[in-house]
């Protein structure tokens, strides 16, 4: 009855369909995510609401990455639409982290970039992640060390140091994120990268460098001297 599509609607549907078969380049951010709430909300017109959420969220990677809580806020997005925008993230994610697996992350450093930016770019609190590697290079583990803000963790850099040793990790590279937006290193940022670069390295452990990501944007410390 009601929320029975129209006609039309099946047509519109089969269309994109075809359109993201063949040529889905020149589809609009908004009939993207249209299609995909369609999958979810299968009875309903999606295009409404796919345009609602990219004017509420600003662009396609902000709605993709955005917080479920936030998106439950938008008339119409129950936890079925909000889990098909999520899956995309994940889906993203999983596939940018599995190429740096395949070669050592040094030689990856645009992939590496891409993939942190992804991920830690839309967090709301400061996150700190360690990434072990081994000899090569080659990623051993990605781990969060810290969540809240940077100087309250009091023994960040014995348990960095002592979880390097564990896992047999030859060299490190530390990540964070500031949720302000701004990549600037504090100098609570560049104390503690050295507390740890001093550290590791009279275990024989490098830190390769310290990446702040904010918003788009990042720094490397040791691109920046830093270290």
């Amino acid at each position: 009855m009601g929320d029975t599509p129209a006609p039309d609607h099946a047509g519109h549907r089969a269309r994109l369909r075809a359109r993201l078969l063949g040529e889905s380049e020149g589809m609009a951010d908004y009939e993207l995510v249209e299609y995909l709430l369609a999958l979810a909300i299968p009875r309903r017109d999606t295009k409404p609401l796919a345009k609602a959420l990219l004017r509420e969220f600003g662009s396609l990677a902000q709605l993709i990455s955005a917080d479920p809580d936030a998106l439950r806020r938008v008339d119409g997005m129950g936890d079925t639409a909000v889990a098909a925008l999520k899956i995309v993230q994940a889906t993203s994610l999983r596939m940018l982290k599995g190429a740096l697996h395949e070669k050592p992350l040094l030689s990856s450093w645009d992939a590496l970039l891409d993939w942190l930016r992804a991920d830690m770019a839309p967090t709301g609190i400061e996150r700190v992640r360690v990434l072990y590697l081994n000899s090569r290079n080659m990623l051993i583990r990605d781990e969060v060390a810290s969540e809240g803000s940077i100087d309250q963790s009091a023994i960040y850099v014995r348990e960095v140091v002592k979880r390097a040793l564990e896992l047999g990790a030859a060299a490190i590279i530390l990540v964070h994120n500031h949720p302000s937006g701004s990549a600037e290193p504090s100098r609570q940022d560049i104390a503690i990268t050295r507390d740890i670069a001093e550290a590791a390295g009279r275990l024989g452990i490098v830190l390769h460098d310290h990446i702040i990501v904010g918003g788009s944007d990042y720094r490397s410390l040791r691109a920046m001297g830093l270290i």
